[in-house]
């Protein structure tokens, strides 16, 4: 269901429009509870991003398709489950990809930017990009024709237990053009490159593709020096509301330009924020955090504005996810959707014009962790499988009704055996498509291999 807050003008949002100018924002890290348009008890300022959401609608039940980066920006990318497209279990040394990793995205994958690159659009990623950093995986090689940014997450730096790992770089399409970076100054550069490339695109289409790498994964952000100390929140709190700076930057900048009314903007992040007691993160009124399937760690704030078309003051509460993004982006630049292969997302214009009685087109949502399914959501029911505890311990079935019981306290299991044994059915279905730990899903495919990888260095 979507909820009007305030009225808009049916005739707005009825003829289909002009392909639009496409902005897609992700944060890395942050909590759903870190901006106040979804949790009043913020820590930290987010007028911009507050007023965004006023402007635009928000979206409650919006989930990223992993908990960690790397297959969570690959299924945003591809709109497919990161099992599918094999970057769910990323890495021999870890849960994401790492400096100088022989895997990425594999460029035989079909990007929301190769379909609206196909559509003449102009395409950018400015920002964290985590799908390899490898030439074959850079997004120069996956539909963007610019690239600024770092190829992987900004903690990932030479030291003395990582001596192997090169300066953090910063690149420039193919080319290091800044090595150490100084981590500082990243969220003020992707902001400014951002408005130039609008800028020097201005006559349109436009797509560009801005991951910060902020909060990030270091174990105190950063942020410039314009905020550094003046949160209520540390450091956190600090990169945060450079990131609300940034936003607003952003759309002063499509005001300024008369760009307005033409461009679609998205705000979101690729999973929830790690523990709250590490950082300052926050993922109130979600029960856990990142790296877990409970709702914290996979369930993500989204906003979408784009004046006169997407009515202003408008919540959807239907189920959706990250996954969406290149079915209802590619459908929107006119493109035709990929038929030789799976696609997980929906396209979601329905929700986001908000047109009477439109409803979720996800049947079932999957929460994997790595290459295990450990829950489904369908409807309002979420169920979790059985894991075993720290001392092996089999856990039992936990079911829970979302709508009624959003931090999970309530298990039904027992009093909703009928709901129970549909959502059982919809795991082994999921079991033979996607497959799970020990058993191949018979539509998967391969993640990209580059043999003989190389750091990316200074030259």
């Amino acid at each position: 269901m979507c909820a009007v807050w305030r009225s808009g003008t049916p005739a707005a949002f009825g003829s289909e429009p002009s392909r639009p100018n496409v902005i897609l924002i992700l944060c890395d890290n942050l909590g759903y509870g870190d901006v106040g348009c979804f949790n009043p008890e913020a820590k930290q300022r987010t007028p911009r991003i507050d007023r965004m959401a006023t402007e635009g609608m928000k979206f409650t039940d919006c989930y990223a398709a992993a908990a960690v980066c790397t297959p969570s920006r690959a299924a945003l990318m591809t709109g497919c489950y990161p099992r599918r497209v094999g970057l769910d279990n990323t890495d021999p040394d870890g849960l994401v990809l790492r400096p100088v990793s022989q895997n990425g995205l594999n460029p035989k994958e079909i990007t929301i930017a190769e379909l609206l690159k196909g559509q003449g659009y102009a395409t950018a990623c400015i920002g964290k990009w985590h799908l390899g950093d490898q030439t074959p995986f850079l997004p120069t090689q996956q539909g963007f024709d610019y690239y600024l940014g770092i190829p992987y997450s900004d903690d990932m730096v030479a030291g003395k237990n990582r001596p192997e790992w090169p300066p953090l770089p910063l690149m420039e399409n193919e080319k290091v053009i800044d090595a150490p970076v100084d981590r500082n100054l990243l969220t003020k550069r992707y902001t400014e490159q951002t408005i130039r490339f609008i800028e020097e695109h201005r006559e349109g289409p436009f797509f560009i593709y801005l991951p910060h790498a902020m909060p990030g994964s270091t174990a105190s952000p950063f942020a410039s020096e314009a905020f550094r100390g003046k949160s209520a929140n540390g450091p956190w709190g600090d990169s945060v509301e450079e990131l609300d700076w940034s936003t607003g930057e952003i759309l002063d900048a499509l005001k300024r330009l008369d760009l307005d009314e033409n461009t679609l903007v998205i705000w979101t992040n690729d999973n929830g924020a790690p523990a709250p007691d590490r950082r300052g993160g926050s993922n109130l009124p979600l029960k856990g955090n990142a790296y877990s399937v409970a709702e914290g760690g996979m369930r993500v704030p989204l906003i979408a504005r784009w004046p006169g078309r997407i009515p202003a003051g408008t919540v959807c509460r239907e189920v959706v996810t990250l996954m969406d993004m290149l079915p209802t982006l590619g459908r929107l630049a006119g493109a035709d959707l990929p038929t030789d292969r799976v696609i997980d997302g929906h396209d979601i214009r329905p929700l986001m014009f908000a047109e009477p009685g439109a409803t979720s087109p996800t049947g079932a949502f999957f929460y994997y962790y790595v290459n295990q399914i450990q829950a489904v959501r369908s409807g309002p029911w979420k169920l979790y499988l059985p894991q075993s505890g720290k001392k092996g311990e089999a856990g039992t079935l936990q079911l829970y009704n979302l709508v009624d019981d959003l931090r999970e306290t309530k298990n039904l299991a027992g009093a909703r055996a009928d709901v129970v044994t549909r959502l059982e059915r919809l795991l082994d279905r999921a079991r033979v498509d996607l497959g799970e730990t020990d058993r191949k899903g018979a539509n998967v495919r391969p993640v990209g291999r580059f043999e003989n990888p190389r750091p990316r260095v200074m030259e």
